[in-house]
């Protein structure tokens, strides 16, 4: 036990205490009465201490380390995802500070509402109230997507967020890791099961049709979690981007002018061709209409005012991703070429278009 108890860094009296509450009983004992930990055993303190690290309380912890429905790699993605959310709003954290110390140097005192709203408990629940306001379902994208579950009656929603794009005449169950995300599906969204993408607590063939939208990119392992989709369901739809196509990088005038570190994210991920594979179907473009009520990232190509909003900013991963400095520049630029009328006079032509090819893709299969 002494041994167990100096590589997880606990006290032989926590695991004394775990034993006595059934939280972590050990498989066997030795001859002389001392506890004795099996691989097994060892695997439930790994997921104990690594909820109990993340604030979950004794209580919680064992419901969620005895939920019959959960193996081990279910719970390292669910305890991804938790970490990936700390460290969410720990950049959120360091982006606020960033702001406060540059308004401060600017001789700029902020007040005491605005100074509690950064630095308070409530700091990620403030930025994060821009998603539900800002990610819309856009209607044209979703007709295209509904279109594409055919006549499917039981759907199955992966990386699910706050629900936009959930059919309203289909039987939805939705599947989001984040608990952020979670939070704030509106009343009456369909019912939400903590789980990733990579580990669908469900068995094969469970769903007439699983879909993804925008959430793709978010995955440990997309080609993993593609093919978790492809098991649980007859048909599957994604909605995503190609990665490929420097082309239309290129057309884009935010990463092509603005932010180009956007081509840093794209590193490492999957080809086109591999994630169609996965699902064993097909790509299709998808274009984005200029006033595209779904404010993710490339949705304001026509409107380019809205990305020097916060708020807007907020509810798209990349700038967040990109890091303050580089979002910091590329607003500040973007803001002196629509003063100075460099941004329309480069970018000409997009008024008179309704749509744009900027690399998204609806996967079908």
């Amino acid at each position: 036990m002494g041994r167990v108890a100096e590589l997880a860094g606990v006290s032989v009296r926590t695991l004394h205490h775990y034993d006595e509450i059934g939280l972590l009983e050990p498989s066997t004992r030795t001859a002389a009465g001392h506890r004795a930990y099996s691989a097994d055993d060892v695997e439930r303190l790994r997921e104990v201490l690594a909820y109990r690290r993340l604030g979950f309380g004794l209580r919680e912890i064992a419901e969620l380390v005895d939920d019959p429905a959960t193996d081990a790699v279910a719970h390292l993605c669910r305890l991804r995802g938790l970490l990936m959310d700390q460290r969410d709003r720990a950049a959120a954290m360091v982006t606020a500070i960033d702001r406060e110390l540059e308004a401060r140097a600017m001789g700029i005192r902020t007040t005491p509402e605005e100074q509690l709203k950064v630095f308070g408990a409530r700091l990620y629940d403030a930025i994060g109230s821009a998603y539900p306001a800002t990610r819309r379902t856009e209607p044209r994208i979703a007709a295209r997507i509904w279109d594409a579950l055919g006549d499917a009656q039981t759907v199955l929603n992966v990386g699910a967020g706050t629900g936009s794009y959930e059919p309203p005449d289909r039987d939805v169950t939705a599947v989001e890791p984040s608990a952020v995300m979670r939070a704030q599906r509106p009343p009456g969204a369909a019912p939400c099961v903590a789980a990733a993408a990579e580990s669908l607590p469900f068995e094969d063939q469970s769903f007439d049709a699983a879909m993804a939208v925008s959430t793709v990119h978010h995955w440990p392992d997309p080609v993993a979690g593609l093919r978790e989709l492809r098991r649980v369901a007859r048909r599957v739809v994604v909605f995503t981007y190609d990665a490929d196509d420097t082309g239309w990088r290129q057309r884009f005038w935010l990463t092509r002018d603005y932010l180009p570190e956007f081509a840093d994210l794209l590193v490492g991920w999957p080809s086109l061709a591999d994630l169609t594979r996965a699902i064993g179907g097909r790509a299709e473009p998808v274009l984005v209409p200029w006033d595209c009520a779904d404010g993710f990232f490339e949705a304001y190509w026509r409107r380019p005012e809205a990305y020097l909003d916060e708020h807007v900013r907020r509810a798209v991963s990349v700038w967040t991703r990109v890091g303050p400095q580089a979002e910091q520049r590329a607003v500040s630029t973007l803001r002196e070429d629509l003063s100075s009328g460099r941004w329309a006079e480069r970018n000409r032509d997009l008024v008179a278009l309704d749509t744009a090819e900027l690399g998204l893709r609806l996967l079908v299969a």
